[in-house]
């Protein structure tokens, strides 16, 4: 599902859970989405663009959050620019074989002052089967790479074969 700001609020709550906690700390007036009964009847009615009225904040940036916590690139910005991701190595390990299930821009990440390991943790939970992320920095992530291995997570980090200036880190659970 894509996030806009016409999208119900109990459509995205119900495609992507994880965001509840985050659209409280927005909008403190919809604490009671915690009430499943007026989850319901609210969110069924209530646009994004409603959520951000009520929450006083701009309704592009709070679209944008919610894309960004859920790996969706941002509206009305431009995309970064393509990476061609590469097929898997021989040397690379089987699972991260196929298409990733999101995709980090790492980089942009920074530079907005998010922290990419905030947004991989949230993302970890919604990866399904085989699914990964990946996460393309200008710069070998360390300091996430061994968070994720400290946390047990499956990593493999290298450099995109024909862009030496891009690092590809693979997450999975």
């Amino acid at each position: 599902m894509e996030i806009t700001g016409r999208s119900k609020l109990f459509d995205v709550l119900r495609e992507y859970p994880s965001l509840e906690e985050k659209i409280i700390d927005i909008a403190p007036a919809f604490k009671n989405l915690r009430n499943p009964v007026l989850r319901r009847t609210v969110g069924q009615l209530a646009t994004i663009e409603k959520v951000a009225q009520v929450g006083n904040v701009d309704a592009d940036q709070l679209v944008n959050t919610l894309r960004r916590a859920v790996g969706q690139p941002e509206l009305g910005a431009a995309a970064p620019a393509p990476i061609g991701i590469p097929a898997a190595a021989l040397d690379d390990p089987e699972w991260i074989a196929g298409e990733p299930q999101f995709v980090l821009d790492g980089t942009s990440m920074l530079q907005r002052g998010e922290v990419p390991v905030q947004t991989v943790n949230e993302l970890l939970p919604q990866i399904n089967g085989r699914g990964y992320i990946l996460l393309v920095t200008d710069f070998e992530p360390a300091p996430i790479i061994d968070a994720m291995t400290k946390a047990r997570r499956r990593v493999h980090h290298k450099l995109h074969p024909s862009d030496a200036t891009q690092h590809l880190t693979y997450i999975a659970s």
